[in-house]
């Protein structure tokens, strides 16, 4: 069973403030162009996963932005091929 928010029945469950978690380490924020649905969050989320290190992605739709948390500084190089083999461009770190 996987760890999600959703009890069997499909149903979600509410998180206190005692669930919260904080994810240390490095924050990057890239742009990426193209991204425009919750397909595009899913596929970015699922390759930008698997970059070693990668511990959190946050895809926010409005700005066009990737939050990337990272165990290290990440090589753009390798998030922009990840990001390109997805079908996206990666345009460049975002404010």
């Amino acid at each position: 069973m996987s760890s999600s928010c959703c009890t069997p029945n499909s149903s979600c469950s509410s998180a206190g403030a005692a669930d919260t978690v904080v994810l240390e380490g490095v924050r990057t924020v890239y742009a990426v162009a193209g991204v425009t649905c919750g397909h595009c969050k899913a596929t970015l989320t699922t390759a930008i996963g698997a970059v070693d290190g990668v511990s959190s992605i946050e895809v926010d739709l409005a700005s066009g932005t990737v939050a990337v948390i990272s165990a290290s500084t990440l090589d753009d190089q390798v998030i922009a091929a990840v990001v390109d083999d997805a079908g996206y461009e990666l345009t460049g770190h975002a404010a």
